[in-house]
């Protein structure tokens, strides 16, 4: 494998050749052909040091950005942009009171938008649907409390907001992923994996999971997700219609579906060392969530593998796990579920 020669061996090479042409040559360090001997290996290094960034663009695993990109071009991948979060907000109020469209929320430094407007029902509240006013996965909440900026009259300020979809622009890892899979397994006339990297091509999704024959012959069910969690149903209606343009004119039925998230509550007493119930619940809620968000939908909960998690805690000398307390396969017939972490509950033994 050739080496390049760094600046002090190139310079060196040079004064050696003066040197041969002419013995009686001062090459000193205070001499003139040193310093022509370090101007000629400077412009060497920078060619040199532009030949392996040549090299380096022609791999699709060690190109920068935007030859990254042309790579991908040539087998008709593009970087997925960023999605806009949506969802719903409940607001409170005088029953009948009006709620407009367009009306602006603030939840931290996020701001959210409703697109229909609302009447405030005779309990007090209403639903309406709202959208982020920026695209970004930052933007994904569940029942956070927020704050109307202009209230209506016999309207609450106060306010909970949901919302899911949003994801931010496509990474150079997760694009070269997708570049490489395509490279690996070519189109294959409507394999699994071919409804895999349909399903990766739309904005918005960051995970997708195919289950061939789940309704039948013919049939392909295909679970997707977005930043880590459940998509929204603008998503799924555009993986459905960007499918259904793809797949084989043979294929019987092709279905783009949400997994179905079932929050698993964790309940465990443990013996401590060295620290209080509160940093062990903190650190204990920690490292389950690390292991909740390795499942992926269809996957199985393992009691066992839970209390490992526990127990590889620093500082946690004993564990006795009450909640699960069997194991639990996940329902691929009725639905795709999805085990999520619920409410973690540490006790002390």
């Amino acid at each position: 494998m050739f080496q390049t020669p760094t600046f002090e061996e190139i310079r060196e090479a040079i004064l050696r050749d003066t040197r041969s042409l002419d013995p009686t040559a001062d090459t000193s360090a205070d001499s003139d052909h040193f310093v022509h001997a370090s101007r000629l290996a400077s412009c060497a290094v920078g060619q040199y040091a532009h030949q392996v960034w040549v090299v380096r663009q022609i791999f699709p695993d060690t190109a920068d950005t935007e030859y990254l990109e042309r790579h991908a071009s040539l087998r008709g991948l593009r970087r997925r942009s960023p999605t806009t979060a949506a969802g719903v907000a409940v607001l409170f109020g005088n029953g009948g009171a009006q709620v407009p469209a367009g009306l602006q929320i603030k939840q931290g430094n996020r701001f959210y938008r409703t697109t229909a407007a609302g009447q405030i029902a005779g309990d007090g509240q209403v639903s309406v649907a709202i959208t982020a006013d920026d695209a970004g996965e930052s933007y994904n909440v569940s029942d956070a409390s927020a704050q109307l900026m202009a209230p209506p009259a016999g309207v609450s300020a106060d306010c909970r907001i949901s919302a899911a979809g949003g994801t931010d622009a496509e990474s150079d890892a997760s694009l070269l992923a997708r570049l490489l899979e395509i490279i690996r397994r070519p189109p294959a006339g409507g394999n699994r994996h071919d409804y895999k990297n349909w399903a990766l091509s739309v904005d918005g999704v960051t995970s997708a999971y195919v289950y061939p024959l789940r309704r039948g012959l013919g049939t392909v069910d295909i679970a997707i997700t977005s930043a880590g969690g459940v998509p929204s149903d603008e998503i799924v209606q555009a993986v459905q219609a960007y499918i259904d343009e793809m797949r084989p004119v043979t294929a019987k039925s092709s279905l783009v579906l949400k997994p179905d998230v079932t929050n698993v509550p964790v309940a465990v007493q443990v013996k401590v060392d060295g620290m209080d119930l509160q940093e062990a619940q903190s650190r204990i809620e920690a490292a389950l969530l690390e292991y909740f968000d390795a499942l992926i939908p269809g996957d199985g909960l393992i009691v066992s593998q839970i209390e490992a998690v526990i127990s590889n805690v620093g500082n946690i000398t004993d564990r006795r796990v009450s909640s699960p307390s069997a194991n639990r396969d996940a329902d691929t017939v009725s639905r795709i579920e999805w085990f999520k972490l619920g409410r973690v509950t540490v006790s002390l033994m």
